[in-house]
């Protein structure tokens, strides 16, 4: 009876490890092949186990196809993984790079790459790359991730590598002075001061044109006596305009200009309604 006893822990121990062994994932009929240029003939062919790695490195030439068929299973019984990938790892930097394989809903998968697709890190390797497979699925299975092959990248001696670019790294950069276009000017002086003659020669043409079309300029005194005020800020508002677009030719921004012209505006369009209606009270009366 104490024998008996002695041994069930031993016995419970034991059927604990074969249900997780059966409960895990893990592959059949995993063969790994390298083909060369033209996919004329096998350079290599081997199976691979899912518990001892291959005793020797598998070579990979420069014009040369590495591919890998198997089969997925879970407990024994062939499925689609949720993960299947083939690790290949720098041993001496750490670096990786991962391939992942095609698995149908049968659980055949297969995955082949060439030297194209591996980084330029691992290109140079001093060392074998070590392959790892990785099965891996939702639930409690346990995973399956074990070393299955070395592989040893040979590159052509008489082909340069491909340079190395550095990737974009977002950080500190070097202080930017930025030269900013100068503020536009006015034109040059002579040809304003040609304009500003050419408007100014015209007074005396209007002048002589008010004269002769009958233009009555004792009129002024009595419409100032009958509308002083609307008179007087009509003409002076219209010389304050005048004035502001001087400003604005000068040195005067569009922003600087708008506020003074819109309560110069309001005067002109207030005063020139009392002005007019005072005119017009005048051409009624036939005085014009």
């Amino acid at each position: 009876m104490r024998f008996l006893h002695s041994l069930l822990p031993s016995f419970l121990v034991l059927g604990a490890g074969l249900a997780q062994a059966a409960s895990s994932w893990g592959f059949d009929d995993a063969v790994i092949s390298v083909t060369g240029k033209g996919g004329a003939g096998s350079a290599f062919k081997d199976k691979l186990s899912d518990h001892v790695p291959l005793a020797k490195p598998v070579t990979l030439g420069a014009a040369d196809s590495l591919k890998i068929v198997l089969t997925a299973t879970e407990a024994g019984a062939a499925k689609r993984p949720h993960q299947a990938f083939l690790l290949v790892r720098d041993q001496d930097t750490g670096l990786e790079a991962t391939f992942p394989f095609q698995v149908k809903e049968s659980g055949k998968g297969k995955v082949d790459f060439t030297q194209k697709d591996l980084p330029i890190q691992l290109l140079t390797s001093s060392q074998p790359l070590r392959a790892t497979l990785l099965l891996a699925s939702f639930g409690s299975t346990q995973a399956f991730s074990n070393h299955v092959f070395n592989l040893d990248v040979k590159t052509d001696p008489n082909v340069p590598l491909p340079k190395y670019e550095k990737p974009l790294r977002y950080g500190k950069l070097d202080e930017i002075h930025h030269i900013f276009k100068a503020d536009p000017k006015s034109g040059p002086k002579i040809i304003s001061l040609f304009f500003v003659l050419s408007i100014l020669a015209t007074i005396p043409v209007l002048f002589g044109t008010w004269a002769y079309l009958g233009a009555n300029i004792s009129h002024v005194s009595k419409a100032l006596g009958t509308a002083p005020i609307a008179h007087t800020l009509f003409f002076g508002s219209i010389l304050a305009m005048e004035g502001i677009f001087f400003l604005y030719y000068t040195n005067w921004t569009l922003f600087q200009i708008l506020p003074p012209a819109g309560v110069v505006g309001t005067i002109i369009f207030l005063s020139g309604t009392k002005a007019l209606s005072e005119v017009q009270s005048r051409r009624l009366a036939g005085e014009r």
